[in-house]
Order: C-alpha cells, then sequence, then structure tokens
C-alpha cells in the first residue's frame, strides 16, 4: 500500500530552484506532520525540515534556513519543500516522512513512514 510519494527532483545549476511535492495516502495520511530528510552519497540521512499543522511550526535544519520553506495544501494532503537558492552541497536523495511521534520532528527515529525518494542535483 503506497503511503508517501515524492516528485519535483531533478537537475539544477547552482542558484537555481526546485520545489519538491510529497503526497500521502492510507495511515501516512492521517499525521499532524510530515518531515523532509535527504541523503547524499556516502553521508547519513540527515534532517532538512519539517511541519507540523497541529502546533503550526515549521523546523529548518541551519544549513536551508532562509533557502527552504516547508508548506502543506490540506486539500490535497500535500506538503511541499520549496527549494531556492540551491548549492551543489544540496545534492542528495530527498526523502519525505510522516512521524509516529511528534516529540522530536528533526530525529529520523520518530518517523514511521517513508518515501521512496527523489534525486536532487545541483551542479556548480
Amino acid at each position: 500500500q503506497v503511503q508517501l510519494v515524492e516528485s519535483g527532483g531533478g537537475l539544477v545549476q547552482a542558484g537555481g530552484s526546485l520545489r519538491l511535492s510529497c503526497a500521502a495516502s492510507g495511515r501516512a495520511a492521517s499525521t499532524d506532520a510530515r518531515g523532509w530528510f535527504r541523503q547524499a552519497p556516502g553521508k547519513e540521512r540527515e534532517f532538512v525540515a519539517a511541519i507540523s499543522w497541529s502546533s503550526g511550526s515549521t523546523y529548518y535544519t541551519d544549513s536551508v534556513k532562509g533557502r527552504f520553506t516547508i508548506s502543506r495544501d490540506n486539500a490535497k494532503n500535500t506538503v511541499y519543500l520549496q527549494m531556492n537558492s540551491l548549492e551543489p552541497e544540496d545534492t542528495a536523495v530527498y526523502y519525505c516522512a510522516a512521524p509516529s511521534s511528534y516529540f522530536d520532528l528533526t530525529d529520523a527515529s520518530h518517523y514511521d513512514y517513508w518515501g521512496q525518494g527523489t534525486q536532487v542535483t545541483v551542479s556548480s
């Protein structure tokens, strides 16, 4: 049963923009938050951004603050990650995830549902 599906990745030049989408279905769609994580080759998966609609809060890792924006379309049960001023260091597979615990939305261990990932490549 498909739960989370990401789209919108691709190849972009440094300074460019991309918008990632995450569509939810099934039990993942009933959660009250969503997170984006990324994993670059040879590196561990890292937190990028999260949004909680129960608290109305958003969270970002320091390296993307001011460049990335996470948002939600309630009607479509879709979360977006608008990425501007992209840098080569942003190159990674980006994953959307839905949590089972809302204690710390920056911690990947609190997420039960994961998408298949979408590749983002930023050329210099």
